[in-house]
């Protein structure tokens, strides 16, 4: 059911908004674990440091070392979930078109993922738990791509060429809202001192694990309730999961042939898509460790950055429906390279310029994204969604050893967190060189004509 198909049908708004609230449902995840608050605040704190050195406190050497230490090892965690996406996802994506179960792999997806926040409860504030945290993060990490396959293919299910654009930055700016709102319940349970609830051993953390894993499933559900499955891709055989690849390399090779400008934006996007990713992983970590803001500036900064990003990508939404999703993705990645190089080279000058410039920052991230999706969806061949975002998926992780292994080999050469600001800000600049060599065949078309 590809685009091209829906011209001209109206779609129930129901079924748009049923759509777009997985988003809102599974934002906790990326915003108060994977960013924000979780992996920010405790993963990476002295909660994890030998106590001899956590003793030494902040400006020791060895203690500024452990907890870049720390932020390197979860670099390295991130990265091989970010392995295990590139050789699963397109081949499920493939599958899940073939028989007509985006939603089933959805579920499944999504349910894992709840049980990967469930499991934080576990990883208590100690040294010898840091390996079980990255590991429950990481695996948050695949079954979160993994969902977002099919989620992102089922954006052709609810959406026209005319509103492609509208309805992938409304997924986006429901999320970030509510990342918005499940930051400011954690910060109100941190000013209450969580209502007299004992706090040691990482105890509040561990219970926002649970409470990330519970919202999750109250705001999931209309997504299975009210947008319809898919019909099986017409003229696609069966095939077992190992011959999956064989046909996935097949259909790699007619991709090419068949839809040029989607192959190489797959290569383009899975370049600045991993220096978007290691915005979202590694930005609260940079707040905390290299600017020394306290856990609820970090938050507060959470709230304010889900805010100003939701805005931006609900608005961006009608701009790429209006200019075309490639002049958003340029904007957006050359605003991103402008702020990411800013807070680099002035991260001496204190917490404003991180409160100023990484805003910014935040002000393209979701326009960057939104669009991304909307211009693979006007590019991707009926019937093929699952397997071509899955592709996407594979294609960004097939790359995202590149932001992580910079942020750590820069803080592992240099000592200290701020370089790894400079990795991304690398990351992001080489997306923006390849993307400019990326035609959108559909401008091209109106132009022609």
């Amino acid at each position: 059911m590809g685009l091209d198909l829906q011209e001209g049908r109206r779609i129930p708004r129901k079924q748009v908004i049923s759509w777009a609230l997985w988003d809102w449902a599974t934002q906790p995840f990326n915003s108060v674990i994977l960013t924000f608050v979780f992996t920010a605040l405790y993963l990476t704190s002295d909660a994890f440091l030998d106590p001899a050195v956590a003793a030494l406190g902040e400006g020791d050497p060895a203690y500024e070392r452990g907890l870049a230490d720390l932020a390197s090892g979860l670099g390295w965690a991130i990265t091989i979930a970010g392995l295990l996406i590139a050789l699963l996802a397109p081949v499920l994506g493939q599958r899940a078109d073939v028989t007509g179960r985006r939603k089933l792999w959805l579920g499944g997806a999504t349910l894992a993922l709840v049980l990967s926040m469930f499991a934080l409860f576990f990883v208590q504030g100690t040294p010898a738990y840091f390996v079980l945290g990255v590991a429950l993060i990481a695996a948050g990490t695949v079954f979160s791509e993994i969902a977002g396959v099919n989620y992102n293919a089922m954006l052709v299910q609810v959406s026209t060429p005319k509103t492609v654009g509208r309805v992938s930055g409304l997924g986006w700016g429901l999320g970030y809202i509510g990342g918005i709102v499940a930051l400011v319940l954690v910060v109100v349970a941190n000013t209450f001192d969580w209502w007299g609830m004992p706090t040691e051993n990482g105890l509040a953390y561990r219970v926002i694990g649970v409470g990330c894993a519970i919202w999750t499933l109250v705001f999931v559900w209309p997504i299975f309730a009210w947008v319809p499955e898919a019909p099986p891709a017409a003229h696609r055989d069966k095939v077992g999961f190992f011959r999956s690849y064989v046909v996935l390399v097949k259909d790699i090779v007619a991709l090419w042939k068949q839809s040029r400008p989607t192959f190489w934006f797959l290569l383009a996007s899975a370049v600045y898509r991993d220096g978007l990713a290691g915005v979202f992983a590694f930005g609260a970590v940079i707040a905390a460790v290299a600017f020394h803001f306290t856990p609820n500036e970090v938050m507060i900064f959470g709230i304010v950055a889900n805010l100003v990003a939701g805005v931006s990508t609900i608005l961006a939404g009608r701009l790429d429906d209006r200019f075309g999703a490639r002049a958003v993705i340029l904007f957006a990645l050359g605003g991103l390279v402008v702020a990411a190089l800013t807070v680099f080279f002035l991260h001496d000058a204190g917490k404003l310029v991180f409160w100023i410039f990484g805003l910014v920052l935040c002000i393209f991230v979701g326009p960057a994204q939104a669009a991304s999706r909307a211009f693979l969806a006007r590019v991707t061949p009926a019937g093929r969604e699952s397997e071509i975002f899955g592709l996407y998926a594979t294609t960004g992780r097939a790359a995202s050893f590149l932001s992580p292994m910079l942020w750590s080999a820069l803080i592992l050469v240099f000592g200290a967190t701020y370089w790894g600001i400079l990795g991304i800000a690398i990351i992001l600049a080489a997306g923006f060189v390849l993307m400019l060599f990326v035609r959108d065949p559909r401008a091209d078309a109106r132009t022609a004509g």
